[in-house]
C-alpha cells in the first residue's frame, strides 16, 4: 500500500476546491439562465406589445402605420375640403412641365371618404420565428397559392411588405423596352435592395406572377393600358415579366403600342390619355387658345373607339389634374387649375374635384357601352414621395432603400384618392350594362414605398449629380414614377389576381 506524500494531499485537496468551485459556479450560471428564460416566455405580452419579432439571426422591428392621421394633416384636411389653397409641404406637381406653385386644391368631400391606413408593415425572412404560426393556421406562406376559399373573398390591398431574397421577376438586363428613366440599375443606382420587397396580404397569400399561366388565361384575348406616363411604366412592367418566356412581336402603330405574343394569341396594348376625357387647346369662353381645355363630361375618343376590343382594360390617371388647364362641363368654363381669369368670381370646379368628374363620366360611358363586355379596372392614385417640397422646389426621395415605417400623410394624394372613390362608385350606381368594374387599390401600400423611385439615377450620365449640393440642395429626380425591376412588378402581380378572379367566376 503506499500512502500520499503531504504535499500531493495537498495538491489534491486543491483539486477538489477548484473542482467544487467550478461547479458551483456554473450551477449558479445554469440557474440563473432559467430564471431567465422563464421571465421572457412567460411574458409575451411585453414582446407583443411593441411588436418585435425574433429570428435566427436578428432582432426585426416591423414596419407600422398609425391609425390616425397627424393635427396638421387633419387641418391641410380640412382646408382642402372648404376650398383653400395648401401649404407647400403637400402641394402635388409632376414630372412632365414648367409648372408655377400657385396651385389652387379643394376637396367637398374628404374627411369621411378618405381611407383609414389599416395595413402593418414588416421586414422578415423565411427564417422560423417565435411569433410563427401553428400548422393548421391560415397565415399563407410566401411563394404559395391563395387557399381554396379564399381565393374570391381575400382582400388582396391590406397587408405588409415582407422581404424575399428570391429577387425580382427579371433584370433591366433581361428586358429590352425598359423607359430608360426606370432604368434605376442601368442609371447607376448602387442599392438593389428595393427590388426584393413582395407585397403579402394579410388572410391570404399573393402568389408570385407565373408569366406562361398569364398567357394561358388571356388566350386569345386583349390587356389595355389606357392613361398617363404611369399606366406607360406599368405596362412596361408586365411585358418585361412575360418577356421572361416569350418574345413578342411588335404592331403597334401611332395611334397605340401593341405587342402580341403568338403562343397565346394574347395582345398587351396601350394608348396615351392624359385625362381619360376629352381635351383641346381650342378657344373656348374666357379660355384662350394655348390653355388645355379638359372636358369634364366627354370620354376622350381617343381610345374609346377601341374599347369593344378589350377585354381587360386598365386605367390611369390624376397627375395630369396637377398640370395648367381649365375645366368644361356642358360647353361652359367652370374652373381651372394654375389658370382662371380675374374678375371671374370663384369657380366652381377645382382640380381635384375635376379628377373625381373625370373618373365617374369615363367608367359611366364604360358601363354603359354595349360594345364593351370586358373588365374595366382602374388602379387607384398612385403616391409619389417628394419630401421637403415638390419636384420643383426641393422635393426629394434620395437615400430611400427600403420600405418606410410610416407612411408620411399627403393631403393631396389623400384627396385625389378620395374623389376617385367617389367618381368610382356613382359609375357603379349607374351600371346598367355588361362591363364589369374594379376597383385596384394600391394607393396605401404603395405610400410606403418611398425606396421604390429613380431619385436622382435618371438617366445614366455618369457625371449626372446624385447628392445635395453645398447648400443642401437636392439633385433633379424623379419621386413619382417607379424603378424597373421594382415596386410596380406588384401591381401586376395584383393585376394578375384580379383578372383571374374575374374569368373563373365568368366560367362558373
Amino acid at each position: 500500500m503506499t500512502t500520499d506524500s503531504p504535499k500531493n494531499l495537498n495538491v489534491g485537496v486543491g483539486i477538489r476546491r477548484s473542482v467544487t468551485s467550478i461547479l458551483i459556479s456554473v450551477g449558479s450560471l445554469v440557474l440563473s439562465l432559467v430564471v431567465v428564460s422563464l421571465f421572457v416566455f412567460s411574458s409575451p405580452s411585453t414582446s407583443s406589445q411593441f411588436g418585435y419579432h425574433i429570428s435566427a439571426d436578428k432582432l426585426e422591428v416591423p414596419l407600422t402605420v398609425s391609425d390616425k392621421y397627424n393635427n396638421d394633416t387633419q387641418k391641410e384636411i380640412q382646408n382642402l375640403s372648404n376650398g383653400g389653397t395648401p401649404s407647400e409641404n403637400v402641394k402635388q406637381e409632376l414630372v412632365i412641365e414648367n409648372l408655377r406653385n400657385e396651385n389652387e386644391l379643394g376637396s367637398n368631400e374628404t374627411s369621411s371618404i378618405i381611407k383609414e391606413p389599416l395595413m402593418k408593415n414588416e421586414k422578415s425572412t423565411s427564417d422560423e420565428t417565435l411569433n410563427e404560426p401553428p400548422l393548421d393556421s391560415k397565415e399563407p406562406s410566401p411563394g404559395g397559392e391563395l387557399s381554396k376559399n379564399d381565393q374570391e373573398t381575400c382582400d388582396l390591398y391590406h397587408g405588409k411588405w415582407v422581404y424575399d431574397e428570391t429577387g425580382p421577376l427579371y433584370t433591366n438586363k433581361s428586358c429590352p423596352i425598359i423607359t430608360q428613366m426606370q432604368n434605376c440599375q442601368g442609371n447607376g443606382r448602387p442599392d438593389k435592395g428595393y427590388e426584393n420587397w413582395r407585397w403579402q396580404p394579410s388572410k391570404c397569400q399573393l402568389p408570385r406572377f407565373d408569366p406562361r399561366r398569364f398567357l394561358e388565361l388571356m388566350r386569345g384575348k386583349t390587356l389595355a393600358f389606357v392613361g398617363d406616363s404611369v399606366a406607360r411604366n406599368q405596362f412596361e412592367s408586365l411585358l418585361c415579366i412575360l418577356w421572361q418566356v416569350e418574345e413578342p412581336r411588335n404592331r403597334g402603330n401611332r395611334r397605340m403600342q401593341k405587342w402580341f405574343f403568338r403562343s397565346t394569341s394574347t395582345n398587351i396594348v396601350r394608348i396615351w390619355s392624359s385625362w381619360l376625357v376629352h381635351h383641346t387647346t381650342d378657344p373656348i369662353g374666357p379660355a384662350p387658345e394655348g390653355v388645355d381645355k379638359v372636358y369634364l363630361d366627354i370620354p376622350d375618343e381617343i381610345f374609346m373607339e377601341f374599347v369593344p376590343a378589350f377585354d381587360v382594360l386598365v386605367l390611369s390617371s390624376g397627375h395630369w389634374f396637377a398640370k395648367r388647364s381649365a375645366y368644361v362641363i356642358n360647353g361652359t368654363v367652370v374652373g381651372g387649375q394654375l389658370w382662371w381669369p380675374k374678375g371671374a368670381g370663384e369657380m366652381c370646379v377645382n382640380n381635384v374635384e375635376a379628377f373625381g368628374i373625370s373618373v365617374e363620366t369615363i367608367l359611366t360611358a364604360l358601363a354603359a357601352n354595349p360594345k364593351f363586355t370586358g373588365l374595366a379596372i382602374v388602379r387607384s392614385y398612385s403616391p409619389d414621395h417628394y419630401e421637403g417640397g415638390a419636384w420643383n422646389t426641393g422635393g426629394s426621395c434620395t437615400g430611400k432603400v427600403e420600405p418606410v415605417t410610416k407612411v408620411v400623410r399627403n393631403a393631396f394624394t389623400d384627396t385625389m384618392y378620395s374623389k376617385q372613390i367617389l367618381g368610382f362608385q356613382k359609375a357603379v350606381e349607374k351600371l346598367n350594362g355588361s362591363a364589369k368594374l374594379r376597383f385596384m387599390d394600391i394607393t396605401e401600400p404603395f405610400g410606403f414605398r418611398s425606396d421604390g423611385h429613380p431619385g436622382p439615377y435618371r438617366n445614366p450620365d455618369p457625371k449626372k449629380k446624385t447628392k445635395r449640393g453645398p447648400n443642401g440642395e437636392p439633385p433633379p429626380q424623379d419621386c413619382l414614377h417607379w424603378c424597373m425591376p421594382g415596386p410596380i412588378d406588384t401591381w401586376n402581380e395584383m393585376l394578375f389576381e384580379e383578372i383571374r378572379r374575374e374569368i373563373e367566376t365568368r366560367k362558373s
